[in-house]
């Protein structure tokens, strides 16, 4: 069976304002929860850490654990 892109995780590269596709997919997973979020869905990230998120919360979560 053939795989699509749609059928597996994607792997970016974060940046401060936006983030690259290093390899094709749908979605990446958040770095904290591990829930699937659709690249059309992600706003979340740390550039620095090079992690997404799947919500605000959840990425002042991770900030503040490291604080």
């Amino acid at each position: 069976m053939l795989m699509t892109s749609a059928d597996r995780p994607a792997k970016l590269a974060f940046g401060p304002n936006g983030f690259r596709m290093l390899t094709p997919g749908s979605y990446v997973n958040c770095a904290v929860t591990g829930e699937p979020i659709s690249l059309e869905e992600l706003r979340y990230w740390s550039a620095e850490r090079q992690e997404p998120y799947a919500s605000a919360e959840i990425a002042t979560r991770r900030l503040l654990a490291d604080a």
